[in-house]
Parts: structure tokens; sequence; C-alpha cells
């Protein structure tokens, strides 16, 4: 079985699509492919499913969710010639719930995390070029928003999100290896468009400044900073954070100290300055 969620929806066994048209089976489907090989309970897929009210015949329907999918799975295992596995050993009940079984198939969000994490041994390293090439393989396997076609409840909304900051960070993590190569001019199109899309991140407003800073452009690197101080005032009551501060000086003084590289969290609020 191969799964793709960095993107729609993608489950296929020996090559065929078991992606069901139905949007409440798809949502189904869509979780237990996000915790493949692992139990996804009954409480879990009502929950996703229905929220804190499900209606009393909750199990009843979700167990015709799951028929549903093995007929497809079924059919995928016939058209493939696997008939002997059957598609209650691709779709098991186990104990409290059940499992998704992906018998060493391909699935996007490890091999992301196994990329990402090939990415991050090579900065610490200080292999920036391997780096910059690793991190970029691990972003290109994203289509789009995780499991973009997917009609989310809580369960999913969770790991969707959960994802999404995964990405920033190695999104994060690629630009600041670019930034040690040199590849300021270059980075200068795709920060423009990543600040108007994350506008109180300040890890990505720093490195926009800094690779400004470093095209010439010192004006408009104190307009970014500008910009994201005023976000953070008007929507959280929050001042930019010290390095941010110390950047926004080290410009004015035509001495800039660094990327700007968050230490933990999406939006940044912890950060360090990491001389290049």
């Amino acid at each position: 079985m191969d799964i793709e969620v960095l993107g729609a929806l993608s489950v296929r066994v020996n090559g065929v699509s078991v992606v069901p048209t139905a949007p409440k089976s798809r949502q189904v489907l869509a979780l237990l492919a996000l915790l493949a090989d692992q139990v996804v309970t009954v409480t879990a897929l009502v929950e996703e499913l229905w929220g804190s009210k499900p209606p009393r015949s909750a199990r009843t329907t979700l167990q015709t969710y799951v028929l549903q999918l093995r007929e497809l799975i079924g059919e995928a295992l016939v058209r493939g010639g696997s008939e002997g596995c059957g598609p209650k050993g691709v779709l098991a009940t186990v104990p409290g719930g059940y499992r998704l079984e992906t018998r060493s198939g391909s699935v996007d969000f490890r091999e992301f995390e196994r990329r990402a994490g090939e990415g991050y041994r090579a900065m610490d390293a200080g292999d920036f070029g391997g780096a910059a090439r690793r991190l970029a393989d691990a972003l290109a396997l994203w289509t789009g928003p995780a499991l973009t076609d997917i009609q989310a409840g809580i369960r999913i909304d969770m790991e969707a999100r959960r994802l999404e900051e995964a990405r920033l960070s190695v999104l994060d993590q690629r630009v600041e290896a670019d930034l040690r190569l040199g590849r300021h001019r270059e980075l200068l199109p795709e920060l423009t468009v990543l600040v108007n899309q994350h506008r109180m991140h300040e890890s990505l407003h720093g490195q926009f400044m800094l690779a400004l800073h470093r095209s010439g452009r010192r004006g408009e690197a104190l307009d970014v900073y500008q910009r994201l101080r005023s976000t953070l005032v008007s929507e959280l009551g929050l001042e930019p954070s010290p390095p941010i501060c110390r950047l926004q000086r080290s410009i004015l003084m035509a001495r800039p100290e660094g990327p700007v590289v968050p230490q933990q969290g999406v939006a940044g609020r912890r950060l360090v300055a990491r001389p290049v």
C-alpha cells in the first residue's frame, strides 16, 4: 500500500486507488492513513466524524464505512493479483479499533521526516550545501496543504497542523542553509511570498531582512521589521523578540549579525541569531 497525505489524499493498493468518493468514508481512510500501521480506536474515529455529539448509530455507521473501504481494497487486490491477502489483512480489525497495514509500501510523510532528518544532521555538521539539498528534497514531497481535499474533523485537523509545523521548520532551516551559502538574492522572491503568508513568523521575517540587507536594500529590510512589529503589536499585543530587535539595530549600524533561527515553535517566539 502506498500512501500520500502531503497534498490531496492518495491511497493505492497494487497501484489501484482505494480512495472513496463519499466524504465520510474518505475521512475515515484519511485518519487511518495518517496513523498507518498503528491502531486507530473506534473512539478516535467517532470523534473525528461527529465531534463531541455523535449519533446513537455512530458505531454501526462507522462499521458501514469500514466495509465500504474493504470492498474497494478487495477490488484492488483482485486487480493486482493479490487475492490471498484479503481486505481484512490490509484494513484489520484489532481490539478497540482498526489498523491500516502498509506492508512495506511507501508513505510520503515518513519519507519527508527521513529526508528532513538527514537535512538537520547536515546542518549540525556544517554541511550547508548538503543540508539545502536534502531539506529541499523533503519539501518537494509536498504538493499542497496536507489532506487538502478532505473534510477535516478534530483528529485530522490536529495531525494536519502537526505536519504543517514540521514543514515550516524544514522550510526555515532550508532558507537558513541557503543564506549561509550566500544565496540571498535568489531567496528574495520566495521570502517576499513567505512573509506575506506568515505575517507573524519572526524567523522568516528576520531571514528576509538579512537577505534584503545583503542585497543592498537596507531601507526595505528596515521596512520589513516595521511591518512585523506593527502586526505583532496590533494582533498580539507583543513587541518583536530581542533577537529580531538586535538584527534591526545591527542593520541600522550596517553590520547584521546573521540569520535569525527559531529554537522552537512555528511562530519563532524563541529565537537565536547565528553568525554566518
